[in-house]
């Protein structure tokens, strides 16, 4: 094997320069030659490659120097995007075809649940020797107790909520903080400990917009009557009731109940989302790098590497023992139950919320 592929698909996380940096210079250790795909999946078919290592004039491989920079900066060098035309058969053959004309033999994709699913069946259709490398801030990836970009993303929360928290107390006020979750609620869960949140409402829990209402009334009710001077509830976008409207609901019932009573919303979107990676996302990006490109040269293909997996689940070790590699298949089918509320790593995260929420209002 010469030459690779590497590709960032789906949203961005930050850390996906830094895996980009490791697969690279790894490479370009043993003499390969690494191409990142731009734009994702799109730029697979559309045969639009950039050079991420260059061979010099005595033949020797060295990293680009734009790419052993971007390493410590947040979202991705080579572009990201979710690609309607690779969900086609058509779409992965012609995409395989140009990963043949550019003399390549194997690809890395770097994403979350859509993009290894869109790995897997590369994989299975074209030959191509296919590894996946998860990369998801909302941790909702089967196989591994973490993807890149959910340390970066929950330190943000916390230094946004840090914030808040303060001006929250100058002027005894309740906040409500919505955080990216969409299909999982483990920053919101996450954050809220790290935070000492007075509550954190999830997805999983599986309440009704009432229940919700009612939470959120009695932990204001209750936090304020011991004197409390801020009120913190962080909430996951993955609950289809807008913080605003939880907010303006909450308000409404709890006039009668609390005097001169103050809470804001804030939805802190994508600002979660960029802002370059931390030390956990850097070492943990080289690492799974190292794992995904030391496994495809040894032949592995339609498999991801996760990191500490939070399960024991049959997967293949690899010379570092934080790092195991799985099949796509089973990796998809784990994602599929942690999104479902089956997965016993889904159970005992949401009984783990459960078990503090008593603690968090104190």
């Amino acid at each position: 094997m010469k030459r690779i592929v590497v590709l960032t698909s789906g949203g961005d996380s930050p850390g996906m320069n830094a895996a980009l940096r490791a697969i690279a210079k790894l490479g370009a250790a043993q003499g390969l030659q690494v191409f990142g795909s731009l734009e994702g999946y799109d730029g697979l078919i559309d045969g639009k490659f950039r050079e991420l290592t260059k061979v010099l004039s005595d033949g020797a491989v060295s990293v680009d120097i734009e790419v052993d920079a971007a390493g410590g900066q947040g979202g991705t060098l080579i572009g990201s995007a979710r690609s309607m035309r690779f969900r086609e058969k058509e779409g992965r053959a012609r995409a395989a075809d140009e990963v043949r004309k550019l003399g390549a033999e194997g690809l890395i994709v770097i994403g979350g649940n859509g993009s290894l699913t869109g790995a897997h069946a590369f994989a299975t259709e074209s030959g191509i020797k296919v590894m996946g490398i998860p990369g998801s801030i909302d941790n909702d990836i089967g196989c591994t107790s973490t993807s890149l970009g959910v340390d970066t993303a929950l330190n943000t929360i916390v230094e946004a909520c840090d914030r808040i928290s303060d001006t929250a107390r100058a002027h005894k006020r309740a906040f409500v903080v919505e955080v990216m979750g969409r299909d999982c609620g483990y920053l919101a869960m996450a954050s809220a400990v790290a935070m000492a949140a007075d509550a954190a409402l999830i997805r999983e829990s599986g309440k009704t917009e009432d229940q919700l209402v009612d939470d959120i009334r009695a932990v204001i009710r209750n936090g304020f009557a011991r004197g409390k001077r801020r009120i913190l509830i962080i909430k996951a976008e993955g609950i289809n009731v807008p913080c605003t409207r939880l907010v303006r609901m909450t308000e409404e019932r709890m006039k009668e109940e609390v005097a001169n009573l103050e809470i804001r919303a804030t939805v802190l979107g994508h600002v979660v989302r960029g802002g370059n990676p931390s030390y956990s996302d850097r070492a943990v990006a080289g690492r799974l790098g190292f794992g995904a490109l030391n496994s495809l040269l040894a032949g592995a293909t339609d498999e991801m590497v996760g990191w500490l997996p939070p399960l024991p689940q049959g997967g293949t070790p690899t010379s570092d023992s934080s790092v195991v590699r799985f099949p796509l298949e089973r990796v998809l089918e784990e994602t599929k139950s942690l999104i479902d509320g089956t997965s016993p790593v889904t159970k005992r995260r949401v009984a783990l919320m459960s078990a503090a929420s008593g603690v968090l209002s104190l």
